[in-house]
């Protein structure tokens, strides 16, 4: 979508920002709604590296990249829906027209239309442990979500690397795949005495030295070197991400004020203490006519066909207040 410079902009019954399992699966419900849908894609998905997703029913071992191709295509399918390629920058309420005013940009193209409703889908970025090669291994050998990949390391000898307060609860998860396990806190992760109980009591080795990096080749993963110079071998494991979720863009206002370099928050807007955005059961933030599905909501990262799965319940809920009647932004906001 080109520059609407000396245009009206379009105004959509709802945009849907971002093109995951979660964004479009709301899309696709909202447009069998007969719901005029923008899709926004910025294309930089989390689990980009992931050369397979599981536990999705009919799609198991699917690459995530194609089953994002395959619900992108679908969507397109309708002639309700509108789906473009833009990072966006700014989703604010307009007074002036009761709406959202959404602006984004791609490569130099921008982004400017109107919407009754937003559909904030646009997942978390990740920040990983300050491993050189842990990239390399990410996807493959080692991995973040359990529930997507713990079957296909049954019985291995594993690493969890972890920084953070849930590392026993995470821990003790994989450790029902495996007899095999030794936990990382890279010196850094907080483990108190019961904790430290029921790791040994479920035979988990925990290990608090500071890592250094992991070592392998192009055929896999083979050990984790430790800052002292031990290499434990190890063929793949798990790690734990600290998520971050990036909404600078959902702010209080669509005048030019907005673009200052500390523009004012969507005001009223709920955030729990990892910044998530705070929703009821069916999506809805503390904003009228804002909503949020996916990973972007408690209590984070979740498998695809769940996220896919509440994109549905959400798409369900914005077409029942759209018909029933939103309340007036200009008063919410």
């Amino acid at each position: 979508m080109g520059s609407t410079e000396h245009a009206d902009p379009v105004v959509h019954d709802v945009a849907v920002i971002g093109a995951g399992p979660a964004g479009l699966s709301a899309a696709l419900n909202l447009v069998r709604a007969k719901r005029t849908v923008l899709l926004v894609d910025a294309n930089r998905p989390r689990n980009a590296a992931t050369l397979r997703s599981h536990g999705f029913l009919t799609r198991d071992g699917i690459s995530p990249l194609e089953l994002r191709k395959l619900g992108r295509t679908e969507v397109e399918g309708y002639p309700e829906a509108t789906v473009v390629q833009s990072v966006v920058d700014l989703v604010a309420p307009d007074a002036d027209t009761n709406t959202w005013r959404v602006h984004g940009s791609w490569r130099g193209t921008e982004l400017e239309t109107l919407a009754r409703t937003v559909v904030v889908a646009t997942g978390l970025r990740e920040e990983f442990p300050s491993l050189p090669m842990l990239r390399a291994f990410y996807g493959t050998a080692v991995h973040s979500c359990v529930e997507c990949d713990a079957y296909d390391k049954a019985g291995q000898p594993l690493a969890f690397i972890c920084e953070t307060d849930d590392l026993v609860d995470r821990a003790l998860l994989i450790a029902a795949w495996t007899d095999d396990l030794i936990v990382y806190t890279n010196g850094v992760a907080p483990l108190d005495a019961p904790g430290r109980a029921r790791l040994s009591a479920a035979g988990v080795v925990v290990d608090e030295r500071v890592v250094e990096d992991l070592e392998g080749d192009r055929s896999g993963m083979t050990g984790v070197r430790l800052a002292d110079g031990h290499v434990e071998p190890r063929t793949g494991g798990f790690v734990r991400p600290v998520w971050h979720a990036d909404l600078d863009w959902l702010r209080a206002s669509a005048s030019a004020d907005a673009a200052a370099d500390t523009p004012e928050p969507l005001e009223g807007l709920q955030r729990d203490t990892q910044g998530l955005l705070v929703v009821d059961r069916v999506g809805r933030t503390s904003v009228p006519g804002l909503y949020a599905v996916g990973d972007v909501t408690p209590p984070g990262p979740e498998q695809l066909i769940v996220a896919a799965g509440h994109g549905a319940v959400t798409a369900a809920a914005v077409h029942r207040d759209l018909v029933g009647g939103l309340a007036d932004l200009r008063d919410a906001v």
